[in-house]
């Protein structure tokens, strides 16, 4: 078994003893989306740590989301309710890169593929080279936003 998965477990064993509904949900929410990524296609299989942190990220980042979605539509409580939820999250993803971090990332892999003078035309050798640096650390988004700026788009 995997060993993030095994800490989920054991945080959420250790959550209901204390009686913490927000820790305890939010662990059985990650909990049943790792489940249901085990048994997703034509064979079950047990995922690694990478995948468990692939879960856990996707679930940030719809918490996130969600968070923005209700206080656009002026449902502070529940945004915030969300936000709860994807700190709780944040406890097992690894830390985040700082925006300066990316934009530095950014740089020295255009530097390192010699592609800075290509424009739009390098964004996905970019992208390719980047997103193995990146992953679970930085939102994909934030990154291709700043490739592009960097490519000169």
């Amino acid at each position: 078994m995997a060993a993030l998965k095994d800490r989920l477990r054991t945080d959420l064993t250790a959550a209901m003893k204390a009686r913490d509904s927000l820790r305890a949900g939010t662990l059985r929410m990650v909990l049943t989306a790792v489940t249901n990524a085990e048994v997703a296609g034509k064979q079950a299989r047990e995922l690694s740590d990478d995948d468990v942190l692939g879960v856990l990220t996707t679930e940030a980042k719809k918490r996130r989301e969600a968070a923005e979605a209700f206080d656009a539509g002026q449902r502070p409580e529940l945004a915030q309710k969300e936000r709860d939820e994807a700190a709780v999250l944040a406890e097992y993803l690894p830390e985040q890169l700082t925006a300066e971090e990316v934009r530095d990332l950014v740089t020295a892999t255009i530097d390192q593929l010699g592609v800075a003078g290509d424009g739009m035309k390098a964004m996905g050798r970019v992208m390719g080279a980047l997103q193995p640096q990146v992953k679970g650390r930085a939102d994909g988004g934030v990154v291709a936003a700043e490739v592009k700026k960097a490519l000169g788009a």
